[in-house]
C-alpha cells in the first residue's frame, strides 16, 4: 500500500517507519496510514477497552502498561480513525477489523490516522508485542473525526491468563537462528507469535501474559537477581483491575532447571532445588485460585535439567489434584528445535507448543469448541 504524501516533517518520520519498521498489507488491507501532527480540532475520544496489566494516566490522558501482549480496542462507525501511540520504544502491530494494517517497530511517529475504510461499524485494535521488562510504557487512545461515531467495545466471553516466562513471551520468535545481537532479541521479540496468544485466537478469548524473560518459579536464570514470577506477579499484577479468566496457564521451570545448583546458591542440590520449587509452585497456583477460584488450571513442562522440570512439575499437578483443584494433564512442550535466538522456541516451535495447549484446553474446558475463521 503506498502512503499519500505527508507535510514535512511528518513524511520524513513515515518514510523512516515505512523503509525499516513497518510492514503494511498492499492488497488485503483496509484503509491507508498516515502519520500525523495532531488529532483535527473537533475529534471525539473513543472508549477503548484495555486487555492486560494497565493503569489510567492521571489526566486520563491514556494507558500505563509494562507486560507484553497488551492490547487495547475500540469501536466506531465512519472512514477514519486516530491512533495515538503513546511514549516508549514498543513493537505495536495495528489491526482493523482482524487485519493488520500496520506493523511498526520503534515507531518514529506517535499518531496515526488510518482513513480511507468503507463506511460502516469497525474494531480498531493495537497489539503490543515487545517485551519492556520492568519499564513501564504508555498508548494514548483512539479517536474519531467529529461526525464519526464512537461505539462501546466489546468484551469476549471466554478469557485466558498466560504466566511464564522468555517462552510465553515470545522472547525471538521472530528471528531466523540463535546467534542474535541484544537489538535482534528486541526487534525478533513478539508476543503475537507466542503460543498464548495463538491459542487464545483460536478460542476467541481475551488474554493476559504476565511473562518476563528470565525468570522461574524459586530461581531466575542461572540464578540471576531479580524478581521470581511469583513475587513480580505479587507485586506487579496482583490487584489489576477486574479480571476473571476461566482458564489459568503456568509455563515455569525452564529457567529454574536449566543450569546446575552452583556452590553460592540457597539449595545444597538438584533434589533441594527441586523441593523449593514444588512448594512453591503449590502455594502459588492456590493463591492464584484464591483469587479465580472457578478457573481450571493447565500446567506446562519442558525437559530441561535431563527431564527435571518435567518430573517436578508432575508432581506439583499430582499434589494440587489430591486437594480437588482443578487441574488438567500436564502439557508437554517439545520436542522443539529452539532455533530462534539464544535457543529460544522459534516461530515453527510456537505453533507445535499452540497445538498442544489447544488440544489440552479442549479437554480440560469440552465446552470451549473453536472459533468459526
Amino acid at each position: 500500500m503506498q502512503c499519500p504524501a505527508l507535510v514535512h516533517p511528518f513524511r520524513k518520520a513515515l518514510m523512516l517507519m515505512l523503509a525499516s519498521s513497518v510492514s503494511l498489507l498492499a492488497d488485503a488491507a483496509p484503509g491507508r496510514v498516515d502519520a500525523v501532527a495532531a488529532w483535527p480540532e473537533g475529534s471525539v475520544v473513543l472508549p477503548a477497552r484495555p486487555v492486560g496489566v494497565v493503569e489510567r494516566e492521571p489526566d486520563a490522558s491514556g494507558w500505563r502498561y509494562r507486560w507484553p501482549g497488551t492490547y487495547f480496542e475500540a469501536r466506531f462507525a465512519g472512514t477514519d480513525v486516530f491512533v495515538d501511540l503513546g511514549a516508549g520504544d514498543k513493537h505495536a502491530r495495528v489491526s482493523i477489523d482482524s487485519r493488520e494494517v500496520a506493523d511498526l517497530v520503534r515507531p518514529q511517529a506517535r499518531l496515526l490516522r488510518i482513513h480511507g475504510l468503507p463506511h460502516a461499524e469497525h474494531t480498531v485494535r493495537v497489539d503490543i508485542v515487545s517485551e519492556s521488562a520492568d519499564r513501564g510504557q504508555t498508548f494514548g487512545g483512539f479517536a474519531v473525526p467529529g461526525g464519526a461515531a464512537a461505539l462501546a467495545p466489546r468484551a469476549r466471553a471466554r478469557a485466558i491468563e498466560f504466566i511464564g516466562d522468555s517462552w510465553t513471551v515470545g522472547y525471538g520468535a521472530g528471528s531466523g537462528g540463535r546467534e542474535c545481537s541484544d537489538d535482534e532479541v528486541w526487534r525478533s521479540t513478539d508476543s503475537s507469535l507466542a503460543f498464548g496468544p495463538q491459542v487464545a485466537r483460536r478460542f476467541d478469548a481475551d488474554y493476559r501474559l504476565l511473562a518476563i524473560s528470565g525468570r522461574g518459579m524459586v530461581r531466575n536464570f542461572s540464578n540471576s537477581a531479580g524478581d521470581t514470577m511469583p513475587q513480580a506477579y505479587e507485586r506487579l499484577a496482583a490487584g489489576a483491575g477486574a479480571w476473571s479468566p476461566q482458564l489459568v496457564v503456568i509455563g515455569l521451570g525452564t529457567n529454574d532447571f536449566s543450569t546446575p545448583v552452583g556452590p553460592a546458591e540457597p539449595w545444597k542440590d538438584a533434589a533441594d532445588l527441586s523441593a523449593a520449587f514444588e512448594r512453591r509452585y503449590v502455594a502459588f497456583v492456590r493463591t492464584l485460585h484464591g483469587r479465580h477460584p472457578s478457573a481450571r488450571f493447565l500446567l506446562l513442562a519442558s525437559d530441561v535439567g535431563e527431564g527435571a522440570a518435567e518430573r517436578a512439575v508432575r508432581r506439583v499437578r499430582a499434589q494440587l489434584s489430591a486437594t480437588g483443584l482443578a487441574v488438567g494433564e500436564v502439557v508437554m512442550t517439545g520436542p522443539l528445535a529452539l532455533d530462534a535466538c539464544n535457543w529460544h522456541p522459534s516461530r515453527t516451535d510456537q505453533q507445535q507448543i499452540a497445538r498442544q495447549l489447544a488440544a489440552a484446553v479442549e479437554a480440560a474446558l469440552p465446552d470451549w469448541r473453536p472459533a468459526s475463521p
